[in-house]
């Protein structure tokens, strides 16, 4: 509440018009945008974008992160070039979406997914990698073998840590690169709405949708990845080493 009175003071003290809306004109954008219905939907449409493509990061990003792990010619190859591949913003591959694609969904999710992959990729690499020798040795020593069963009974478990890290830090890049992408598909969702403040002059929808983006970004890491990371670092003994 105090900021909500310090930021409508300032907008009637400094008079910055259309420049930036003051705090009742973005509330009472966000009241309409809920009362027509067109916020909701564009949230739902963005959020099942943004969640067919956080699935899918992770499915890549696991596999390669395991192959990565496990092969170290892959990893000298291939996994120079995740590294190399993550310092390109997503957007950069926009031009590439909407060549192949079009503008629509599946260039949005291309985006989307491209945007989190590296990093789910570089996270599981990081967790295999990281698991202690003697883990591996004590389990080939009570007969788990070299294959798949060691795979699954102590090399996942043991990298789940690093997993959910990487899946918390995978969320948060799908969403920078999710919003980057709407702007430019066609149909409806958070980013589109942007666009469409941009386009006019509408400062206060501009702004009520990073709002939204904001408090969902919020919502999800913190009652979701935060809780579920929590628990799995108390369950290994790993808090004391986290804090």
């Amino acid at each position: 509440m105090l900021l909500l009175v310090i930021w409508e003071t300032a907008y009637r003290t400094m008079h910055w018009g259309w420049r930036f809306p003051s705090a009742l004109q973005t509330m009472h954008t966000f009241y309409d945008g809920i009362a027509d219905g067109q916020l909701l939907q564009a949230t739902l449409s963005s959020l099942r974008r943004i969640l067919v493509a956080f699935a899918l990061s992770c499915l890549l990003g696991m596999t390669l992160g395991v192959l990565f792990a496990r092969s170290r010619l892959l990893d000298e190859t291939f996994g120079f070039a995740v590294v190399a591949l993550q310092t390109v913003p997503s957007i950069a591959w926009l031009p590439f979406a909407i060549i192949w694609f079009g503008l629509n969904d599946f260039a949005v999710v291309f985006i989307t997914t491209s945007g989190a992959t590296w990093t789910m990729t570089i996270a599981s690499r990081s967790g295999i990698k990281n698991i202690p020798p003697i883990y591996l040795k004590s389990a080939q020593m009570f007969g788990t073998g070299r294959g798949f069963r060691l795979f699954y009974q102590v090399m996942v478990p043991a990298a789940i840590p690093q997993l959910i890290t990487g899946m918390r830090m995978a969320w948060a890049f799908a969403w920078r690169a999710l919003v980057s992408g709407e702007l430019i598909a066609r149909g409806i969702g958070l980013g589109q709405m942007l666009e469409e403040g941009r386009s006019l002059g509408d400062t206060s929808l501009m702004l009520c949708i990073v709002l939204v983006i904001a408090i969902l970004g919020t919502i999800s890491d913190h009652l979701v990845f935060k809780r579920i990371e929590d628990r799995i670092w108390t369950q290994y003994g790993l808090n004391a080493a986290k804090s």
